[in-house]
């Protein structure tokens, strides 16, 4: 796995827009703010050609001209650090104007992003053995303050922070719209873990077990990862069987998924071979897969499927649409503890 430098300071930090650009409020202040706030840090900000558009569908603009801006900008030797400029819906249109040969031989840089940029994120370490970082998008660093969350990502960048402990509360109902873009995440609902134990099935508040477990991380946004899979982008067996000593460590959040869709998922990357070497998950909250449906909650939508592999599976943890998210480095080695009893949870990476 080849991981990028860590950034050092004066580090030049450029912002593509391979899904959606920040042409709209709250995006574009709270952008603009984010590059403030890091001009101010000591850092040079470059803007993408495609950062402030908006005449694309589901992304910033045309297909063509973003795949070669992302394939530009990672290959450039001047930037230091690629942070996406948002989400979007249709980043798998400019894969085919993606040089991920021309990526691999160049010289790595982190690419930081979540959601429709699992089309990078993953990619990149399936594709050109390069680590990249699960991670907040640029205009969430225009947020005053910066919660723990944004700390921990650009401290992540810098090296200083690769153990994650995930955050004592979560967002429902975002304060931060058109007329208030710098608001910082409103974390009113406290965390609560479920654990699963490949023995003993879902572990009872107040239990005394201890699940630890080790591998590669890989994955992303499941709405993404179903996508790809069966694709020419589709390289996952060869991975596995590349790092199968390791194991892999899979994470997992779904954005516009019910339960339905979530189980369908699980069931499609499964019945794909993708989960050969599995040594555990890690299940993110799911964005629009709260909702029991038919009897069906967004727990066993998971483990009923998942359970076979005799694998943890830790849920609700802090990754993806809910905010806060936790950083983390798609590509790397982990060590995962979770103490059922006091919902304790570490994540170390290691850059092996």
């Amino acid at each position: 796995m080849r991981y990028p430098k860590f950034i050092q300071d004066r580090a030049a930090i450029g912002f593509p827009a391979p899904s959606f650009g920040c042409s709209i409020e709250p995006y574009r202040s709270a952008f603009d703010h984010a590059q403030e706030v890091l001009r101010r840090k000591g850092y040079r900000t470059v803007c993408g050609p495609n950062a402030y558009a908006g005449d694309g569908i589901g992304i910033s603009t045309s297909p063509d001209k973003c795949g070669r801006e992302i394939t530009d900008m990672l290959c450039d030797q001047s930037l230091d650090a690629l942070i996406s400029c948002g989400g979007g819906e249709l980043m798998c249109e400019i894969l085919r104007y993606v040089d991920f040969d021309a990526i691999a031989k160049a010289e790595p840089k982190w690419f930081m992003g979540y959601s429709d940029n699992t089309n990078i994120t993953f990619l990149l370490a399936t594709l050109c053995d390069t680590a990249s970082v699960y991670g907040p998008c640029a205009a969430s660093f225009g947020m005053e303050p910066w919660h723990e969350a944004i700390e921990d990502a650009w401290s992540l960048l810098r090296g200083e922070k690769l153990e994650m402990a995930g955050y004592p509360a979560y967002e429902t109902n975002p304060n931060k719209d058109a007329d208030h873009p710098l608001e910082p995440y409103a974390c009113t609902e406290p965390r609560k873990m479920i654990a699963w134990d490949p023995e003993k099935g879902i572990l009872p508040g107040g239990a005394e077990e201890e699940l630890g477990f080790s591998g590669r991380l890989i994955g992303g946004c499941m709405d993404i990862l179903t996508m790809l899979c069966g694709t020419k982008y589709d390289r996952v067996s060869a991975f596995a069987e590349k790092y199968e000593e390791d194991g892999l460590i899979w994470f997992l959040e779904a954005c516009d998924l019910n339960v339905f869709g979530i189980r369908r998922a699980v069931w499609q990357l499964k019945n794909a071979g993708w989960f050969r070497h599995v040594k555990g998950f890690l299940i993110g909250r799911p964005l629009a897969g709260q909702q029991d449906v038919m009897g069906l909650d967004h727990i066993r939508a998971v483990t009923d499927i998942l359970g076979e592999f005799r694998v943890p599976i830790l849920l609700d943890l802090d990754i993806g649409h809910l905010p806060p998210m936790m950083p983390l480095i798609s590509g790397s080695m982990a060590d995962v503890q979770y103490a059922a009893g006091t919902d304790r949870f570490r994540l170390k990476m290691r850059l092996e």
